[in-house]
């Protein structure tokens, strides 16, 4: 598991001291509100989070991305509010987290409306904000590496999703070691 003095490393060579204060403080939050908080695989949920921020200061992204990589599932999985993350962290951050929250709530019914409804709700995204796209994608890049945990029905459910939504997302970005990583964990689990 990756750990935040990695993470204030890795972004050290391009964030001011005052960025890095933002992701350590946005560390804090989460680490609070995820406190007991477990993922499938036995780790502390905040495991997460983490790493899709090591993932995210990997990319050589802003400082408000990383804390909303840190801060992602707050909304969604714990108390946490967008009010509350835009008094203490900003509109920026408030609105990345928003951003990926909306995105995770959304459900498909079918291959075909997924890749119109994906290219629909990118677009929206995109022109609010292309980082609440890069937010997600490590979000999901992480969830795949620990795919494994899964229920097997279940990983198989994520793993189409992948292939149809966010590999070809990753793709159109030109993130293509991502798109590459996404495809391969995919396959794992769709034709092994």
């Amino acid at each position: 598991m990756i750990r935040i003095n990695e993470i204030l490393d890795k972004t050290a060579i391009y964030l001011s001291e005052q960025e890095q204060a933002l992701i350590t403080k946005a560390y804090i939050f989460s680490a609070a509100a995820h406190a007991g908080q477990v993922r499938l695989s036995g780790e502390a949920y905040l495991s997460h989070p983490l790493e899709a921020a090591g993932i995210l200061a990997d990319m050589r992204l802003d400082a408000a991305s990383i804390a909303a990589g840190l801060l992602h599932d707050t909304v969604e999985d714990t108390k946490a509010t967008v009010t509350e993350l835009r008094e203490l962290f900003g509109d920026d951050v408030a609105s990345l987290v928003d951003g990926v929250t909306k995105i995770s709530q959304i459900r498909f019914e079918s291959k075909a409306e997924a890749q119109a409804e994906n290219i629909r709700k990118m677009i929206l995204a995109m022109a609010e904000d292309i980082r609440v796209i890069l937010v997600k994608l490590a979000d999901r890049l992480h969830n795949m590496r620990t795919l494994e945990y899964q229920k097997p029905v279940k990983r198989a459910v994520i793993a189409q999703e992948t292939m149809d939504i966010y590999s070809p997302l990753a793709n159109r970005l030109g993130l293509h070691r991502i798109k590459t990583e996404l495809e391969d964990l995919s396959f794992k689990y769709l034709k092994p």
